[in-house]
């Protein structure tokens, strides 16, 4: 990594979210921030400038992840700060969003500032907690929102369980509103998807298995936005999976609710088919649903009903990987994969980068309320140089998670990063390409 004070981005396209590609521009960096896009003849040029050199690539903001778990501090053996940062930055993302159910559950200031401090000491990736809704995850009892946010915190959430009671959420969501920060929440009706192992419906009876059907994330998403328009709370709605869900929240926005939504790069690729032969690796929750919610996911990340793409990377050890299905964990790693795989996915709906840094980057930049999605003069020089026309596999060779429970490895994707900065520092560059 050079200490080069000043660095010049040259002979890239500039992708912007709202003006799409831009051609002929350098982008100049200086103390971490950007400090100007000019045209080549004015980029500063000699002794101490750092020129890179980015002809036949696209230059995006760095992508941001809503959804990450990066299992510290608890289950290091499954995942870390250090090695989940590096999957990231080796994906493009310049910031991660991390969720609470760790070990201590980030359920006080304490566990913020321990995430906040490590990842400053040994990140890849600027790393956003998000603290627990409930104190230990058990939906009872309220942490203190106002702590967690002077300690670091950037949201709440209860992420891998939902809050069940709907006096205690109707509790959490006016709390919120004292600081303005988004609730992301899990939606799962567990009286409906306890013991489900898979999508309830077709692959469910063909391997002989307990299912989770799609009311199981319908009821939840219309309980919780009912409660969020009753507060005016802000809330975010993760991993949606299935066509009920994108149609209660795009009435909901329609009539003014304060609700984004996310979803994922596997459940705009993959289907419930994906489990055939007890296949692990395609184990999630919420499931991988049917080719009807996959298309309903598509259109509405197309239209902008859903906000973000987000990973929801959840590193699992083989142990709990390589076994009957029915007991497996849920859950796959994705830092890596989910820009070709979101790339692709938009270009068969007609859409292209200037979508993808929309959904990976300016969106969730907003929802958690952090600067980025843009590179602009004054902005934070978190920047991500890509391939848009490169062919790679993704193979355990290159996979920099600790941890390889992914149903793409083998895959031959499109779009491959080739560099990440992060304020101004080189976090990954792949040295055959970029100079």
């Amino acid at each position: 990594m050079s200490d080069a004070p000043v660095k010049v981005i040259k002979g890239g396209v500039i992708v912007d979210p709202e003006e799409g590609e831009k051609e002929g521009l350098c982008v100049v960096i200086e103390g971490g921030r950007v400090t100007g896009l000019v045209p080549p003849e004015e980029a500063p040029a000699g002794e101490g400038v750092e020129v890179i050199d980015a002809e036949g690539l696209h230059v995006l903001p760095g992508l941001v992840d809503l959804h990450v778990h990066l299992r510290d501090p608890g289950y290091e053996w499954k995942e870390d700060i250090q090695s989940g940062t590096a999957a990231a930055a080796a994906g493009g993302f310049t910031s991660v969003v991390c969720m609470a159910n760790t070990d201590p559950v980030n359920d006080d200031p304490e566990t913020t500032r321990y995430i906040v401090e490590r990842a400053r000491e040994v990140g890849k990736a600027k790393v956003y907690p998000v603290a627990a809704i409930t104190k230990g995850l058990k939906g009872e009892e309220l942490t203190n929102m106002g702590e967690l946010l002077e300690a670091g915190a950037v949201a709440f959430s209860d992420d891998g369980k939902p809050v069940a009671s709907a006096l205690i959420l109707s509790r959490a969501m006016e709390y919120s509103l004292m600081f303005g920060a988004p609730l992301i929440l899990h939606e799962e009706e567990i009286t409906l998807s306890k013991g489900g192992c898979l999508n309830e419906g077709k692959m469910s009876t063909r391997l002989g298995l307990p299912g989770i059907p799609a009311s199981s994330e319908i009821c939840a998403v219309a309980r919780d936005i009912a409660l969020a328009e009753y507060t005016g709370a802000k809330v975010h709605i993760a991993h949606v999976s299935t066509a009920g869900a994108v149609e209660i929240i795009k009435r909901a926005r329609e009539r003014g609710v304060a609700v984004t939504a996310e979803t994922a790069p596997h459940y705009l690729t993959l289907t419930e088919e994906a489990t055939e032969g007890f296949n692990t690796r395609a184990k999630m929750n919420p499931p991988l649903r049917t080719e009807r919610d996959r298309e309903a996911l598509l259109q509405a990340l197309a239209e902008g009903v859903i906000d973000c793409v987000a990973t929801d990377h959840a590193p699992h050890e083989d142990l709990v990987k390589e076994c009957e299905f029915d007991v497996a964990a849920f859950g796959i790693i994705g830092l890596q994969t989910a820009l070709p795989l979101t790339l692709r996915a938009l270009e068969s709906a007609g859409k292209g980068v200037k979508e993808l840094v929309k959904v990976m980057s300016y969106n969730p930049s907003k929802v958690i309320g952090i600067k980025g999605g843009k590179i602009e003069k004054g902005g934070p020089a978190d920047i991500t140089l890509v391939d848009l026309s490169r062919e790679w596999v993704f193979t355990e060779d290159v996979n920099l998670s600790k941890s390889r429970n992914s149903p793409f490895l083998g895959w031959t994707l499109k779009g491959k990063v080739v560099l990440t900065m992060v304020d101004g520092k080189v976090t990954y560059r792949e040295e055959s390409r970029v100079r």
